[in-house]
């Protein structure tokens, strides 16, 4: 296996996945909230590096600590229908609410380091998470590659402000998406 590919993939699979997922509509929400403070759209970045960093750490951890009680044989299987099954997943387009949260007042760093690691519980990036890292024997490299990922897909957001999720054609980038998670799935098996 090239060192790199671990990284490389997660990097990959996690930035496309992201794109109209409802933390990418989250950031979106949260750089148009706090516009109006100085400051603000580093505060937001600092707070989704942090977030996705602790929230994919303990995701990669525990697909490490997973894959180790169960037999190699059986544990490619799981990993490749986990694949399957994440592709299918990406199909159904995410939407977030866009209430006033309770959260917004502790500033724009507190406010989306909460939201953002809410969001991405059970999340289908949480999950590519968990997945990647029982698939690849690095942990460092698939934390660093999702958290890269997470950060591709959504600082453009923040710093675009005006960038609207609606503009883009989700559902085909939705299909991609499904179709790499699904390719994912076949190269385990096959490897």
């Amino acid at each position: 296996m090239d060192a790199l590919e671990p990284l490389l993939t997660s990097t990959f699979t996690v930035a496309i996945a992201e794109i109209g997922d409802k933390t990418q509509l989250l950031a979106l929400i949260l750089a148009a909230r706090f516009s109006h403070i100085k400051g603000s759209k580093t505060a937001i970045i600092l707070g989704i590096f942090l977030s996705t960093l602790i929230n994919h750490f303990a995701a990669a951890w525990l697909g490490n600590w997973a894959i180790g009680l169960i037999s190699p044989e059986l544990a490619r299987y799981l990993v490749a229908a986990s694949f399957f099954a994440i592709a299918l997943w990406v199909l159904i387009p995410d939407k977030v609410d866009c209430e006033e949260s309770r959260f917004y007042k502790m500033g724009p760093f507190i406010a989306t380091f909460i939201l953002f690691f809410i969001a991405e519980m059970g999340d289908k990036t949480q999950i590519a998470t968990v997945v990647l890292a029982a698939k690849y024997d690095a942990l460092a490299m698939v934390v660093m590659g999702t958290t890269l990922g997470m950060l591709l897909a959504n600082v453009p957001v923040v710093i675009a402000g005006n960038f609207s999720a609606e503009k883009l054609p989700l559902t085909l980038i939705h299909r991609g998406c499904a179709v790499l998670f699904a390719l994912l799935g076949v190269a385990t098996l096959m490897f």
